[in-house]
């Protein structure tokens, strides 16, 4: 996402109409081994990335996803279409949740629907939950547009000086305010899921990794 410093506000909501989703359909129907999994995901997720140098997806983050039952394991070293579509979710989620609760969220996904011949399956989920977020796009531009605007009416009082940066650092608080408390009840929410026995609980994997 680039933003125009110049002209904030119309580059900050031309750029969330621009953001886009790994369509299902763009995925390859046949399965594909690790160096063809990472290419692929750094090919369609390139736009997400902050520096051109950083890395979408390593070897290293897949492996270790699939040893701590992120992601099922390989196939003969192979990855499936639906293996793409959960480390799409995981390299949405990695950014606001633990490994922890990211395993919570998507393991009844994994459990029930992994290779499932029934109607509902992983791309079903994948699309179904990639089409209503779409839908919010306009939403999402209007909250940020009157979070903008409510901020630059914040330190009116200010010599012109000091008052661009003041008002621009208002902007930022309020957004980060708005993803920790998101953050925050989805956080919530996963604990719910779990039954209390299992908050909190070690698995037996974990204990073994420390002794």
């Amino acid at each position: 996402m680039t933003i125009d410093k110049n002209n904030l506000l119309d580059s900050i909501l031309a750029s969330i109409s621009r953001i886009d989703f790994v369509k299902s359909t763009d995925i390859p129907n046949i399965d594909l081994y690790m160096d063809q999994v990472t290419s692929f995901m750094e090919k369609e997720l390139k736009s997400t990335k902050r520096n051109d140098d950083d890395k979408v997806l390593t070897k290293t983050m897949i492996n270790n996803y699939a040893k701590n039952d992120l992601l099922p394991a390989p196939i003969k070293k192979k990855y499936s279409k639906e293996h793409l579509l959960l480390l799409t979710f995981i390299y949405y989620f990695k950014n606001i949740l633990s490994m922890k609760d990211i395993e919570t969220l998507l393991k009844p996904i994994s459990e029930k629907y992994f290779q499932s011949d029934s109607d509902i399956n992983i791309a079903r989920i994948y699309d179904e939950v990639c089409a209503f977020e779409k839908d919010r796009t306009a939403l999402l531009q209007k909250d940020i547009e009157q979070i903008y605007h409510n901020s630059m009416e914040t330190f009116s009082d200010v010599d012109d000086g000091d008052r661009e940066y003041l008002q621009f650092f208002s902007f930022v608080c309020s957004l980060s305010l708005d993803v920790y408390v998101k953050q925050l009840l989805i956080e919530k929410l996963i604990d719910a899921t779990s039954t209390p026995s299992e908050v909190g609980k070690e698995t037996e994997k974990e204990k073994k990794k420390k002794e």
